[in-house]
């Protein structure tokens, strides 16, 4: 797994678990809730697949879909709930050491957010942390004719930034934004810092994996901080 450092022009970048660290703090207090009244084993990973469920279904649903291989079918159902359900979520928290890692960012490459969720709460974890500026694009759940995992809101992303797909690197923390970026011809990186799990992201093929999205600084100046061979 690695990366053609010399093809990237241009980043794109997913919000929940990637950007925005909300979904560890929740992961975090129902593994606390279900270590008081069950006997599960391994907590931890079934409280965020249970927060996964209840923030971000679309997300759920296609790491399901990969599992039992009906993941052609899933994609549809998933494009129709982002589109016509509303998401909420408050108490936003970034991921440790983006807010410093993305202005250096900001002087080397265009930047754009690619969200699955609706305008509104997109528009809100960056507004209020401050991140809105950084990015030249920002794509939400209608911008596009499909959203994640189709391809069509990296190629807009590309086409906005002035250049080829193929010259992206989508960074997420799921199955669907490296579907995303694999159908678009980006190259793409896997956080672990979210809901994805090493496996399954290496399954549908992320070109890199690294422990937090934090890390992508380091391994475009040619730094590997990356998880196995």
């Amino acid at each position: 797994m690695s990366l053609d450092l010399q093809r990237v022009h241009a980043l794109c970048f997913d919000v929940d678990g990637t950007l925005s660290d909300t979904d560890d703090m929740y992961a975090r207090r129902v593994a606390s809730w279900i270590r008081r009244i069950s006997v599960i084993r391994g907590p931890e990973i079934a409280a965020r697949r249970l927060v996964m469920w209840m923030g971000s279904p679309g997300n759920a649903l296609m790491s399901l879909g990969d599992a039992v291989g009906l993941d052609t079918y899933v994609i549809p159902v998933i494009d129709w709930m982002y589109r016509n359900v509303q998401h909420k979520r408050s108490d936003f928290l970034i991921v440790p050491g983006v807010a410093d890692m993305l202005p250096r960012l900001k002087q080397r490459y265009p930047m754009a957010v690619i969200s699955a969720r609706e305008e509104r709460h997109t528009m809100s974890f960056l507004d209020e942390c401050g991140l809105t500026g950084y990015f030249d694009v920002i794509l939400t759940a209608l911008s596009a004719r499909h959203t994640k995992p189709y391809p069509d809101p990296i190629r807009l992303a590309a086409k906005m930034m002035g250049v080829a797909p193929e010259n992206c690197l989508m960074i997420g923390d799921t199955t669907v934004d490296m579907r995303a970026g694999t159908s678009a011809g980006a190259q793409t990186v896997g956080v672990l810092c979210g809901f994805g799990g090493e496996a399954e992201l290496r399954r549908v093929g992320a070109d890199l994996l690294l422990p937090s999205t934090a890390d992508v600084e380091r391994v475009l100046s040619g730094g590997l901080p990356r998880i196995g061979g």
